[in-house]
Protein backbone atom coordinates (compact mmCIF):
# COMPACT_ATOMS: atom_id res chain seq x y z
CA UNK A 1 0.00 0.00 0.00
CA UNK A 2 1.44 3.21 -0.77
CA UNK A 3 -0.05 7.05 0.33
CA UNK A 4 1.96 9.39 -2.22
CA UNK A 5 -0.56 12.01 -2.72
CA UNK A 6 -1.38 13.64 0.60
CA UNK A 7 -2.52 17.03 0.70
CA UNK A 8 -1.99 18.46 3.93
CA UNK A 9 -3.38 21.87 3.06
CA UNK A 10 -6.11 23.43 1.01
CA UNK A 11 -5.58 23.39 -2.75
CA UNK A 12 -3.93 25.81 -5.54
CA UNK A 13 -1.43 28.55 -5.52
CA UNK A 14 -2.92 30.35 -8.47
CA UNK A 15 -4.07 34.15 -9.28
CA UNK A 16 -7.84 34.39 -9.36
CA UNK A 17 -8.72 34.62 -13.39
CA UNK A 18 -12.13 35.00 -12.42
CA UNK A 19 -14.67 35.94 -9.90
CA UNK A 20 -17.33 34.60 -8.87
CA UNK A 21 -21.16 35.98 -9.78
CA UNK A 22 -21.94 37.79 -6.48
CA UNK A 23 -24.05 35.82 -4.53
CA UNK A 24 -27.73 36.26 -3.39
CA UNK A 25 -27.54 38.08 -0.07
CA UNK A 26 -29.33 37.76 2.98
CA UNK A 27 -29.42 40.30 5.82
CA UNK A 28 -31.14 41.08 8.48
CA UNK A 29 -32.83 44.88 7.81
CA UNK A 30 -32.36 47.26 10.97
CA UNK A 31 -35.85 47.98 10.09
CA UNK A 32 -37.35 45.04 11.52
CA UNK A 33 -38.74 45.03 15.38
CA UNK A 34 -36.54 42.95 17.76
CA UNK A 35 -38.50 40.06 17.78
CA UNK A 36 -38.05 39.49 13.87
CA UNK A 37 -34.26 39.25 13.98
CA UNK A 38 -32.40 40.79 16.77
CA UNK A 39 -29.73 38.32 17.41
CA UNK A 40 -27.24 40.34 19.20
CA UNK A 41 -27.03 42.71 22.44
CA UNK A 42 -29.04 46.34 21.08
CA UNK A 43 -25.87 48.40 19.48
CA UNK A 44 -25.64 50.86 22.43
CA UNK A 45 -22.08 49.69 22.68
CA UNK A 46 -21.58 50.07 19.35
CA UNK A 47 -17.69 52.15 18.82
CA UNK A 48 -18.22 54.43 15.63
CA UNK A 49 -14.77 54.66 13.79
CA UNK A 50 -13.74 56.90 11.42
CA UNK A 51 -12.18 56.27 8.22
CA UNK A 52 -9.38 58.45 8.79
CA UNK A 53 -8.79 55.91 12.57
CA UNK A 54 -6.25 53.76 12.25
CA UNK A 55 -7.18 50.01 11.12
CA UNK A 56 -5.71 48.36 13.92
CA UNK A 57 -8.31 50.65 16.44
CA UNK A 58 -11.02 49.48 13.71
CA UNK A 59 -9.56 46.10 13.48
CA UNK A 60 -10.13 45.18 17.51
CA UNK A 61 -13.41 45.99 17.67
CA UNK A 62 -14.30 44.11 14.92
CA UNK A 63 -13.03 41.40 16.14
CA UNK A 64 -14.92 41.89 19.37
CA UNK A 65 -18.49 42.34 17.77
CA UNK A 66 -17.78 38.99 16.28
CA UNK A 67 -18.34 37.43 19.92
CA UNK A 68 -21.33 39.38 21.09
CA UNK A 69 -23.37 37.67 23.17
CA UNK A 70 -27.42 36.87 21.86
CA UNK A 71 -29.68 37.80 24.29
CA UNK A 72 -32.98 37.11 22.11
CA UNK A 73 -34.62 34.15 20.68
CA UNK A 74 -37.42 33.92 18.32
CA UNK A 75 -41.03 33.17 19.64
CA UNK A 76 -41.95 32.23 16.42
CA UNK A 77 -40.48 32.37 12.40
CA UNK A 78 -39.96 35.89 11.27
CA UNK A 79 -39.93 36.33 7.53
CA UNK A 80 -36.57 37.93 6.43
CA UNK A 81 -36.82 40.80 4.36
CA UNK A 82 -34.52 40.69 1.53
CA UNK A 83 -32.40 44.36 1.05
CA UNK A 84 -29.58 42.80 -1.94
CA UNK A 85 -30.53 40.47 -5.34
CA UNK A 86 -32.80 37.23 -5.14
CA UNK A 87 -33.73 34.03 -4.33
CA UNK A 88 -32.57 32.25 -7.56
CA UNK A 89 -36.07 30.48 -8.98
CA UNK A 90 -34.37 26.80 -8.99
CA UNK A 91 -32.77 27.36 -5.52
CA UNK A 92 -33.96 24.10 -3.37
CA UNK A 93 -36.48 24.37 -0.42
CA UNK A 94 -35.47 23.81 2.71
CA UNK A 95 -34.17 24.49 6.07
CA UNK A 96 -30.29 25.87 7.02
CA UNK A 97 -29.16 25.02 10.07
CA UNK A 98 -26.50 26.24 11.87
CA UNK A 99 -25.71 26.07 15.46
CA UNK A 100 -22.52 28.02 17.31
CA UNK A 101 -21.54 29.64 20.72
CA UNK A 102 -24.01 32.52 21.71
CA UNK A 103 -23.36 33.32 25.02
CA UNK A 104 -19.96 34.35 26.05
CA UNK A 105 -20.73 36.76 29.52
CA UNK A 106 -23.14 36.39 32.23
CA UNK A 107 -24.78 39.25 34.21
CA UNK A 108 -22.42 38.38 37.27
CA UNK A 109 -18.93 39.25 35.86
CA UNK A 110 -17.83 36.02 34.58
CA UNK A 111 -16.81 35.91 30.48
CA UNK A 112 -15.64 32.15 28.92
CA UNK A 113 -13.88 31.65 26.13
CA UNK A 114 -16.15 31.07 22.56
CA UNK A 115 -15.58 27.43 22.50
CA UNK A 116 -17.45 27.36 25.74
CA UNK A 117 -20.40 29.75 24.71
CA UNK A 118 -23.90 28.21 24.86
CA UNK A 119 -25.29 26.52 21.76
CA UNK A 120 -27.58 29.25 19.63
CA UNK A 121 -29.43 27.31 17.00
CA UNK A 122 -30.36 29.04 13.97
CA UNK A 123 -32.39 27.86 11.43
CA UNK A 124 -32.88 29.37 8.01
CA UNK A 125 -36.13 28.20 6.28
CA UNK A 126 -35.98 28.66 2.39
CA UNK A 127 -39.45 28.30 0.86
CA UNK A 128 -40.32 29.39 -2.72
CA UNK A 129 -39.09 33.43 -2.75
CA UNK A 130 -39.45 33.62 1.09
CA UNK A 131 -36.45 33.29 3.84
CA UNK A 132 -38.09 32.50 7.60
CA UNK A 133 -35.68 32.70 10.13
CA UNK A 134 -35.99 31.03 13.84
CA UNK A 135 -33.22 31.07 16.83
CA UNK A 136 -33.20 29.30 20.07
CA UNK A 137 -30.69 28.55 22.82
CA UNK A 138 -30.24 24.42 22.81
CA UNK A 139 -31.71 23.65 26.06
CA UNK A 140 -28.76 21.64 27.19
CA UNK A 141 -28.56 21.30 31.46
CA UNK A 142 -25.87 23.83 31.64
CA UNK A 143 -27.97 26.52 29.95
CA UNK A 144 -31.60 25.06 31.81
CA UNK A 145 -28.47 25.65 35.42
CA UNK A 146 -27.52 29.06 34.56
CA UNK A 147 -30.23 31.12 32.65
CA UNK A 148 -33.02 32.22 34.95
CA UNK A 149 -36.34 32.30 32.21
CA UNK A 150 -38.38 34.41 34.81
CA UNK A 151 -35.89 37.18 34.76
CA UNK A 152 -33.66 36.62 31.90
CA UNK A 153 -30.55 36.84 33.78
CA UNK A 154 -27.62 34.52 33.26
CA UNK A 155 -25.29 33.26 36.16
CA UNK A 156 -22.51 30.88 35.06
CA UNK A 157 -21.20 27.99 37.11
CA UNK A 158 -20.11 25.75 34.80
CA UNK A 159 -15.91 26.64 34.06
CA UNK A 160 -16.35 24.74 30.75
CA UNK A 161 -13.09 23.13 29.25
CA UNK A 162 -11.37 26.42 28.21
CA UNK A 163 -12.54 29.08 30.76
CA UNK A 164 -12.12 30.16 34.27
CA UNK A 165 -15.25 31.88 36.03
CA UNK A 166 -15.10 35.36 37.72
CA UNK A 167 -18.46 35.51 39.38
CA UNK A 168 -18.43 32.02 40.05
CA UNK A 169 -16.95 28.95 41.94
CA UNK A 170 -13.54 28.15 41.84
CA UNK A 171 -11.84 26.07 43.85
CA UNK A 172 -13.74 22.43 43.82
CA UNK A 173 -15.87 23.38 41.26
CA UNK A 174 -16.13 20.43 39.33
CA UNK A 175 -18.27 21.36 36.40
CA UNK A 176 -15.70 21.19 34.09
CA UNK A 177 -17.63 18.83 31.25
CA UNK A 178 -20.31 21.82 30.04
CA UNK A 179 -21.84 20.45 27.01
CA UNK A 180 -23.28 23.68 25.09
CA UNK A 181 -24.12 21.32 22.12
CA UNK A 182 -22.72 24.75 19.88
CA UNK A 183 -20.50 23.05 17.25
CA UNK A 184 -22.47 21.43 14.57
CA UNK A 185 -26.29 20.29 13.60
CA UNK A 186 -26.88 16.97 12.07
CA UNK A 187 -30.43 15.88 10.04
CA UNK A 188 -30.39 12.13 10.06
CA UNK A 189 -33.24 9.11 10.96
CA UNK A 190 -35.92 12.02 11.22
CA UNK A 191 -33.62 13.27 14.14
CA UNK A 192 -32.44 16.85 14.47
CA UNK A 193 -29.11 16.89 16.69
CA UNK A 194 -26.93 19.56 17.78
CA UNK A 195 -23.39 18.28 18.43
CA UNK A 196 -20.63 19.04 20.98
CA UNK A 197 -17.23 17.68 21.25
CA UNK A 198 -17.15 15.71 24.11
CA UNK A 199 -20.83 14.59 25.46
CA UNK A 200 -23.79 13.08 24.00
CA UNK A 201 -25.65 15.24 21.07
CA UNK A 202 -29.37 16.82 22.32
CA UNK A 203 -32.55 16.28 19.73
CA UNK A 204 -34.05 19.50 18.55
CA UNK A 205 -37.86 19.71 17.48
CA UNK A 206 -37.41 21.11 13.86
CA UNK A 207 -41.04 22.69 13.33
CA UNK A 208 -40.21 25.37 16.82
CA UNK A 209 -36.12 24.39 17.82
CA UNK A 210 -37.26 23.21 21.06
CA UNK A 211 -35.29 20.75 22.87
CA UNK A 212 -36.32 17.13 23.05
CA UNK A 213 -33.34 16.20 25.45
CA UNK A 214 -30.00 14.24 25.17
CA UNK A 215 -30.20 11.64 22.60
CA UNK A 216 -27.21 8.51 22.98
CA UNK A 217 -25.74 8.01 19.28
CA UNK A 218 -24.93 4.62 21.52
CA UNK A 219 -28.17 2.56 22.45
CA UNK A 220 -28.92 -0.43 20.15
CA UNK A 221 -25.30 -1.41 19.45
CA UNK A 222 -22.57 0.73 21.64
CA UNK A 223 -21.60 0.31 25.09
CA UNK A 224 -20.24 2.62 27.20
CA UNK A 225 -17.58 0.27 28.46
CA UNK A 226 -14.44 -0.03 27.43
CA UNK A 227 -13.74 -3.30 25.23
CA UNK A 228 -11.16 -5.75 25.34
CA UNK A 229 -7.88 -3.55 23.92
CA UNK A 230 -5.08 -5.75 22.84
CA UNK A 231 -1.55 -4.16 21.82
CA UNK A 232 0.51 -2.85 24.81
CA UNK A 233 -2.79 -1.50 26.34
CA UNK A 234 -3.80 -4.99 27.94
CA UNK A 235 -2.63 -5.56 31.68
CA UNK A 236 -0.05 -2.52 31.20
CA UNK A 237 0.31 -0.03 33.65
CA UNK A 238 -1.58 2.53 31.57
CA UNK A 239 -4.39 0.18 31.73
CA UNK A 240 -3.74 0.53 35.93
CA UNK A 241 -3.88 3.83 35.23
CA UNK A 242 -7.11 4.15 33.44
CA UNK A 243 -8.38 2.40 35.73
CA UNK A 244 -8.02 4.40 38.75
CA UNK A 245 -8.86 7.53 36.70
CA UNK A 246 -12.33 6.05 35.50
CA UNK A 247 -14.42 6.53 38.96
CA UNK A 248 -13.03 10.33 39.37
CA UNK A 249 -13.96 11.42 35.62
CA UNK A 250 -17.24 9.60 35.37
CA UNK A 251 -18.15 10.22 38.99
CA UNK A 252 -16.65 13.86 40.20
CA UNK A 253 -16.31 15.43 36.94
CA UNK A 254 -19.05 13.57 35.32
CA UNK A 255 -17.95 12.96 32.09
CA UNK A 256 -19.29 10.54 29.84
CA UNK A 257 -17.10 7.47 29.21
CA UNK A 258 -17.46 7.94 25.67
CA UNK A 259 -16.59 11.10 24.23
CA UNK A 260 -18.36 11.96 20.74
CA UNK A 261 -16.22 14.07 18.63
CA UNK A 262 -18.61 16.78 16.89
CA UNK A 263 -17.73 15.69 13.47
CA UNK A 264 -19.68 13.39 11.80
CA UNK A 265 -19.49 11.92 8.02
CA UNK A 266 -21.92 11.13 5.73
CA UNK A 267 -21.42 8.05 3.13
CA UNK A 268 -23.82 9.06 0.53
CA UNK A 269 -22.77 6.03 -1.65
CA UNK A 270 -23.80 3.48 0.98
CA UNK A 271 -26.33 6.16 2.77
CA UNK A 272 -24.41 5.42 6.17
CA UNK A 273 -24.00 7.98 9.07
CA UNK A 274 -20.21 7.58 10.20
CA UNK A 275 -19.96 8.84 13.63
CA UNK A 276 -16.50 8.48 15.76
CA UNK A 277 -15.54 8.94 19.77
CA UNK A 278 -12.96 8.21 22.20
CA UNK A 279 -12.54 7.20 25.66
CA UNK A 280 -12.95 10.40 28.51
CA UNK A 281 -9.25 8.98 30.58
CA UNK A 282 -7.53 9.28 26.91
CA UNK A 283 -7.45 12.59 27.48
CA UNK A 284 -4.78 12.56 30.03
CA UNK A 285 -3.34 9.24 29.17
CA UNK A 286 -0.18 8.61 26.19
CA UNK A 287 -2.77 5.88 24.64
CA UNK A 288 -5.45 6.34 22.46
CA UNK A 289 -9.10 4.46 22.01
CA UNK A 290 -11.20 5.20 18.85
CA UNK A 291 -14.27 3.40 18.62
CA UNK A 292 -16.11 3.79 14.62
CA UNK A 293 -19.65 4.03 14.35
CA UNK A 294 -21.86 3.29 11.40
CA UNK A 295 -25.29 3.51 11.01
CA UNK A 296 -28.14 2.97 8.48
CA UNK A 297 -30.87 5.23 7.62
CA UNK A 298 -32.96 4.41 10.61
CA UNK A 299 -30.41 4.89 13.16
CA UNK A 300 -29.68 1.05 13.28
CA UNK A 301 -26.36 0.27 14.22
CA UNK A 302 -24.39 -1.68 11.10
CA UNK A 303 -21.06 -1.77 13.01
CA UNK A 304 -18.53 -0.64 15.03
CA UNK A 305 -15.10 -0.74 14.84
CA UNK A 306 -12.11 -0.02 17.93
CA UNK A 307 -8.90 0.98 17.57
CA UNK A 308 -5.84 1.34 20.23
CA UNK A 309 -2.98 3.86 19.43
CA UNK A 310 -0.10 3.88 21.60
CA UNK A 311 -0.12 7.55 21.59
CA UNK A 312 -1.60 11.01 23.21
CA UNK A 313 -3.60 12.32 20.72
CA UNK A 314 -6.06 14.80 19.89
CA UNK A 315 -8.67 14.21 16.80
CA UNK A 316 -10.84 17.33 16.24
CA UNK A 317 -12.02 16.44 12.58
CA UNK A 318 -11.11 12.80 10.57
CA UNK A 319 -12.09 11.08 6.95
CA UNK A 320 -13.15 8.49 5.42
CA UNK A 321 -12.99 6.74 2.00
CA UNK A 322 -14.75 3.85 0.42
CA UNK A 323 -12.90 1.47 1.91
CA UNK A 324 -10.62 3.53 5.02
CA UNK A 325 -11.35 5.25 8.02
CA UNK A 326 -8.37 7.88 8.47
CA UNK A 327 -7.00 9.75 11.15
CA UNK A 328 -4.41 12.72 11.41
CA UNK A 329 -2.57 12.56 14.86
CA UNK A 330 -2.37 15.66 16.47
CA UNK A 331 -0.12 15.09 19.51
CA UNK A 332 -0.41 16.34 22.69
CA UNK A 333 0.99 15.95 26.36
CA UNK A 334 0.30 16.45 29.87
CA UNK A 335 1.22 19.84 31.47
CA UNK A 336 1.79 18.52 35.16
CA UNK A 337 2.74 22.13 36.28
CA UNK A 338 -0.83 23.57 34.02
CA UNK A 339 -2.77 20.10 35.35
CA UNK A 340 -2.36 21.21 39.07
CA UNK A 341 -3.68 24.81 38.52
CA UNK A 342 -6.61 23.61 36.46
CA UNK A 343 -7.66 20.75 39.00
CA UNK A 344 -7.67 23.58 41.93
CA UNK A 345 -9.88 26.14 39.55
CA UNK A 346 -7.18 29.00 39.13
CA UNK A 347 -6.85 28.26 35.14
CA UNK A 348 -8.28 26.51 32.49
CA UNK A 349 -8.62 22.76 32.58
CA UNK A 350 -7.00 22.92 28.88
CA UNK A 351 -4.34 24.05 30.55
CA UNK A 352 -3.80 20.64 31.70
CA UNK A 353 -2.60 19.62 28.15
CA UNK A 354 -0.17 21.21 25.40
CA UNK A 355 1.16 20.74 22.24
CA UNK A 356 3.90 17.50 21.95
CA UNK A 357 6.28 18.52 19.47
CA UNK A 358 9.05 15.81 20.80
CA UNK A 359 8.39 14.22 17.37
CA UNK A 360 9.26 15.92 14.22
CA UNK A 361 6.71 13.82 11.68
CA UNK A 362 2.81 13.69 11.94
CA UNK A 363 1.82 10.17 11.53
CA UNK A 364 -1.68 9.40 9.49
CA UNK A 365 -3.51 6.18 10.14
CA UNK A 366 -5.25 4.43 7.08
CA UNK A 367 -7.95 2.39 9.05
CA UNK A 368 -9.40 -0.31 6.56
CA UNK A 369 -13.93 -0.03 7.11
CA UNK A 370 -14.10 -3.27 6.12
CA UNK A 371 -13.62 -6.92 6.93
CA UNK A 372 -14.09 -10.66 7.49
CA UNK A 373 -15.56 -9.15 10.58
CA UNK A 374 -16.79 -5.55 10.39
CA UNK A 375 -17.17 -5.60 14.48
CA UNK A 376 -13.22 -6.93 15.18
CA UNK A 377 -10.32 -4.14 16.46
CA UNK A 378 -9.35 -2.73 13.31
CA UNK A 379 -5.39 -2.80 12.22
CA UNK A 380 -4.01 0.54 11.33
CA UNK A 381 -1.34 1.29 8.44
CA UNK A 382 0.44 4.45 9.16
CA UNK A 383 2.07 7.39 6.92
CA UNK A 384 4.21 9.52 8.37
CA UNK A 385 4.31 13.17 6.94
CA UNK A 386 7.38 14.25 7.65
CA UNK A 387 6.58 17.31 9.56
CA UNK A 388 4.78 18.54 12.77
CA UNK A 389 1.54 19.68 11.47
CA UNK A 390 -2.09 20.05 13.39
CA UNK A 391 -5.00 19.32 11.15
CA UNK A 392 -7.71 21.07 12.07
CA UNK A 393 -10.85 20.26 9.31
CA UNK A 394 -11.15 17.72 6.79
CA UNK A 395 -12.75 18.43 3.06
CA UNK A 396 -12.45 15.29 1.69
CA UNK A 397 -10.40 12.02 1.08
CA UNK A 398 -10.43 9.36 -1.54
CA UNK A 399 -8.28 6.24 -2.78
CA UNK A 400 -6.93 5.14 -6.26
CA UNK A 401 -6.69 1.84 -6.34
CA UNK A 402 -4.21 0.39 -9.17
CA UNK A 403 -5.70 -2.53 -10.50
CA UNK A 404 -2.35 -3.76 -11.88
CA UNK A 405 -0.52 -3.84 -8.67
CA UNK A 406 -3.39 -3.93 -6.30
CA UNK A 407 -1.58 0.20 -4.70
CA UNK A 408 -3.80 2.40 -3.41
CA UNK A 409 -2.95 6.43 -3.58
CA UNK A 410 -4.88 8.03 -0.80
CA UNK A 411 -5.68 11.74 -1.41
CA UNK A 412 -6.70 14.55 1.36
CA UNK A 413 -8.08 17.87 1.55
CA UNK A 414 -7.58 19.42 4.79
CA UNK A 415 -7.01 22.83 6.80
CA UNK A 416 -3.53 22.69 8.86
CA UNK A 417 -1.09 24.43 10.69
CA UNK A 418 2.14 24.47 12.21
CA UNK A 419 2.26 23.33 15.76
CA UNK A 420 4.65 26.35 16.28
CA UNK A 421 1.11 28.53 15.93
CA UNK A 422 -1.22 26.22 17.84
CA UNK A 423 -1.94 26.91 21.12
CA UNK A 424 -4.69 25.34 23.44
CA UNK A 425 -4.71 28.89 26.13
CA UNK A 426 -4.71 31.19 23.29
CA UNK A 427 -7.13 29.88 20.80
CA UNK A 428 -9.21 32.56 18.63
CA UNK A 429 -6.83 35.22 20.88
CA UNK A 430 -8.41 34.66 24.60
CA UNK A 431 -7.17 35.66 27.49
CA UNK A 432 -9.11 33.82 30.16
CA UNK A 433 -6.96 35.97 32.49
CA UNK A 434 -8.25 39.35 31.67
CA UNK A 435 -11.38 38.27 29.24
CA UNK A 436 -10.71 39.86 26.34
CA UNK A 437 -10.01 39.03 22.83
CA UNK A 438 -6.85 39.79 21.71
CA UNK A 439 -7.02 39.69 17.56
CA UNK A 440 -3.44 39.71 16.63
CA UNK A 441 -3.05 36.41 18.42
CA UNK A 442 -4.53 34.66 15.01
CA UNK A 443 -2.98 37.02 12.93
CA UNK A 444 0.44 36.58 13.13
CA UNK A 445 3.36 37.62 11.33
CA UNK A 446 4.55 36.25 8.34
CA UNK A 447 6.97 33.36 8.35
CA UNK A 448 9.21 33.30 5.39
CA UNK A 449 9.68 29.64 5.28
CA UNK A 450 6.61 27.18 3.87
CA UNK A 451 6.00 23.77 4.65
CA UNK A 452 5.80 21.42 1.42
CA UNK A 453 5.43 24.23 -1.38
CA UNK A 454 4.84 21.80 -3.98
CA UNK A 455 1.41 20.68 -2.32
CA UNK A 456 0.15 24.04 -0.79
CA UNK A 457 -1.70 25.14 -3.54
CA UNK A 458 -3.67 28.43 -1.95
CA UNK A 459 -1.05 29.74 0.37
CA UNK A 460 -4.02 32.17 2.41
CA UNK A 461 -5.27 31.89 5.98
CA UNK A 462 -7.92 29.41 5.07
CA UNK A 463 -10.81 26.35 6.82
CA UNK A 464 -13.69 24.77 6.92
CA UNK A 465 -12.91 22.81 3.50
CA UNK A 466 -16.43 21.34 1.82
CA UNK A 467 -17.16 19.70 -1.04
CA UNK A 468 -20.46 18.52 -2.79
CA UNK A 469 -21.50 16.25 -0.09
CA UNK A 470 -22.77 13.56 -2.58
CA UNK A 471 -19.25 12.81 -3.40
CA UNK A 472 -17.86 12.75 0.57
CA UNK A 473 -15.45 9.36 0.58
CA UNK A 474 -14.89 9.57 -3.23
CA UNK A 475 -13.00 11.44 -6.12
CA UNK A 476 -13.81 15.08 -6.32
CA UNK A 477 -12.61 17.61 -8.33
CA UNK A 478 -14.00 20.99 -6.40
CA UNK A 479 -13.04 22.39 -3.02
CA UNK A 480 -14.50 25.40 -1.37
CA UNK A 481 -13.55 27.09 1.59
CA UNK A 482 -13.73 30.41 3.95
CA UNK A 483 -10.43 32.30 3.69
CA UNK A 484 -9.02 35.84 3.82
CA UNK A 485 -8.26 38.07 1.26
CA UNK A 486 -5.22 39.84 3.27
CA UNK A 487 -6.71 43.22 2.76
CA UNK A 488 -7.11 44.61 6.23
CA UNK A 489 -3.41 45.28 7.59
CA UNK A 490 -4.36 44.63 10.97
CA UNK A 491 -6.22 41.42 10.32
CA UNK A 492 -4.72 39.54 7.42
CA UNK A 493 -5.76 35.87 8.45
CA UNK A 494 -8.43 36.19 10.97
CA UNK A 495 -11.77 36.36 10.74
CA UNK A 496 -12.19 35.38 6.88
CA UNK A 497 -14.06 37.93 4.54
CA UNK A 498 -14.13 35.61 1.03
CA UNK A 499 -14.94 31.71 -0.15
CA UNK A 500 -12.14 30.46 -2.44
CA UNK A 501 -13.61 27.85 -5.18
CA UNK A 502 -10.30 25.49 -6.14
CA UNK A 503 -10.70 23.42 -9.10
CA UNK A 504 -8.28 20.41 -9.08
CA UNK A 505 -8.52 19.46 -12.38
CA UNK A 506 -7.98 23.03 -14.56
CA UNK A 507 -6.11 24.22 -11.75
CA UNK A 508 -7.23 27.60 -11.18
CA UNK A 509 -8.96 29.53 -8.38
CA UNK A 510 -12.15 32.00 -8.30
CA UNK A 511 -12.98 33.77 -4.91
CA UNK A 512 -16.17 35.86 -4.04
CA UNK A 513 -15.33 38.56 -1.65
CA UNK A 514 -17.80 39.64 1.39
CA UNK A 515 -16.60 43.39 1.53
CA UNK A 516 -14.77 45.98 3.65
CA UNK A 517 -15.09 44.97 7.15
CA UNK A 518 -17.83 41.99 6.35
CA UNK A 519 -16.68 38.41 7.40
CA UNK A 520 -17.77 35.19 6.42
CA UNK A 521 -18.48 31.99 8.17
CA UNK A 522 -18.22 28.03 6.77
CA UNK A 523 -19.81 27.69 3.73
CA UNK A 524 -22.09 24.95 2.77
CA UNK A 525 -23.10 23.60 -0.45
CA UNK A 526 -26.38 23.18 -1.70
CA UNK A 527 -26.65 20.58 -4.92
CA UNK A 528 -28.37 21.18 -7.41
CA UNK A 529 -28.16 18.64 -10.57
CA UNK A 530 -25.96 15.90 -10.88
CA UNK A 531 -22.68 17.80 -12.22
CA UNK A 532 -20.11 18.25 -8.87
CA UNK A 533 -20.45 22.07 -8.77
CA UNK A 534 -23.87 22.64 -9.82
CA UNK A 535 -25.23 24.07 -6.77
CA UNK A 536 -25.34 26.85 -4.48
CA UNK A 537 -23.20 28.33 -1.71
CA UNK A 538 -24.44 29.25 1.70
CA UNK A 539 -22.39 31.16 3.99
CA UNK A 540 -23.86 33.86 7.07
CA UNK A 541 -22.06 36.76 6.72
CA UNK A 542 -21.04 39.24 9.72
CA UNK A 543 -20.83 43.15 9.49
Amino acid sequence: MKANSLTPSLPLQFPSPIKLPPPTGIRFPSSLTPKAISISTPNTNRISINKNDDDSIAAFWDYQFLFISQRTETENPAVLRLVDGAIPPDFPSGTYYLTGPGMFSDDHGSTVHPLDGHGYLRAFVFEKDEVAFMAKYVKTEAKMEEHDPETDRWRFTHRGPFSVLKGGKKLGNTKVMKNVANTSVLRWGGRLLCLWEGGDPYEIRPEDLDTVGKFSAFDGGGDHDSPSRGGTYDGGFWRFAAELLKPVLYGVFKMPPKRLLSHYKVDAQRNRLLIMSCNAEDMLLPTSHFTFYEFDSNFKLLQKKDLVIDDHLMIHDWAFTHNHYILFANRIKLDVIGAMGAITGVSPMISALSVNTNKSTSPIYLIPRFGEDSNKDCKETIVEVPSRLWVLHVGNAFEIIHEEDGTLDFQIHASSCSYQWFNFKKLFGYNWQTGKLDPSVMNPNETKSKQFPHLVKWPKSSDFPIINPKFSGLKHNYLYAATSSGNRRSLPSFPFDMIVKLDAVSSTVRTWFAGNRRFVGEPVFVPKGDEEDDGYLLVVEVS
